[in-house]
């Protein structure tokens, strides 16, 4: 059963809006998936922390590539390749490679690449950091919110157990392949990140062009919660995690403002100063994107970050239309 957290605390209602001060520095930092959404984000304000950033890439050229301040080493997780020479030096991890959920119908063979980028790629990373000279002394490695399932109305937090169907499945797998790097005596800390808010990409680009148009709407019934998180909130809940010793296991990369999809939307068309009349029934959902919609849009994860606000964390973007208003840079 899911542990059931009957009231948040004061604070989590309340988040400061103050952002996340510096962490403390340490040293040369590695990066996996830095060339999607969140790693774009995160390699910049790395890097102007003044750490020493490197990258895992798909790329050739092997350790020493350079390109534009960031070393670049070379791995493959499905032919089984990765620079292991070049880890030698890191001081800590940050894994967010994976093939993307929200791309292309879930086919057998489209969920088996989801599912083998997150788990083999995780274990191949994290048996070659457990067996380096020198271990890094974290590894903060990206989990998903997924991992509850369809859970109604019942707020849940990091002591909750994984529900049920394929996302709950891979992010328990995925966390579990952390297991090495756990073993071999690294702080690892697996956060379960929720809806990234960013014009740049994820769901919420893919939503403006209907909503700018006048023709958005609530998905199903509307009341199903939506576990969101600022982009400039995860890339400073990373630097967090790095620097907290406190933190380890998993951890609640959201807002502590869940709202319901009929919320979400409603403060979205505020935001775009555009009417919400078109619903997106669940039939309709589930014809287009199959067995995709019941996973990301119709399942319903209230979400809290329990163990990022015992930490310490300020949230810059607690509430939803604020964070809205934000991202979209609008007043």
């Amino acid at each position: 059963m899911a542990t059931i957290v009957q009231s948040a605390p004061a604070q989590t209602l309340t988040a400061a809006k103050t952002a996340p001060p510096a962490p403390a520095k340490l040293g040369r930092v590695l990066v996996t998936g830095g060339t999607g959404l969140v790693g774009t984000a995160l390699l910049p304000a790395l890097a102007e922390d003044g750490y020493s950033v490197s990258l895992l890439s798909r790329t050739k050229s092997g350790s020493g590539s350079q390109e534009a301040g960031v070393t670049r080493l070379a791995w493959n997780p499905e032919a089984g390749e990765l620079d292991a020479e070049g880890l030698e030096g890191v001081d800590a991890v940050v894994h967010l490679a994976g093939d993307g959920i929200a791309t292309g119908r879930w086919t057998r063979a489209k969920k088996k690449r989801i599912r083998d980028s997150r788990v083999e790629g995780t274990r191949m990373l994290c048996e070659a950091l457990a067996g380096m000279k020198r271990r890094p002394k974290v590894l903060v490695s990206a989990s998903a919110i997924g991992y509850y399932g369809h859970r109604g109305d019942s707020m849940v937090d990091e002591q909750a157990s994984p529900g049920q169907g394929f996302l709950p499945e891979v992010s328990e797998a995925w966390e579990r392949a952390t297991r090495p790097a756990v073993e071999a005596g690294i702080r690892v800390v697996n956060l379960r990140i929720g809806i990234v808010l960013s014009r740049d990409g994820g769901a919420l680009q893919k939503m403006l062009l209907p909503f700018q148009l006048g023709l958005g709407g609530i998905v199903g019934h509307g009341g199903q919660y939506w576990s969101w998180v600022s982009l400039d909130d995860l890339v400073g809940i990373i630097r967090h995690a790095l620097a907290n010793d406190s933190l380890h296991g998993p951890v609640n990369a959201v807002a502590p403002g869940s709202v319901t999809n009929r919320e979400f939307t409603k403060a979205l068309g505020r935001v775009l100063r555009r009417p919400t009349l078109f619903p997106l029934p669940a039939v309709v959902a589930r014809v287009m994107l199959g067995e995709m919609a019941n996973g990301l849009l119709l399942a319903s994860a209230r979400v809290a970050p329990v163990r990022l606000m015992e930490s310490g964390y300020r949230f810059q973007h607690p509430e939803i239309e604020g964070a809205l208003r934000a991202v979209l840079r609008r007043s």
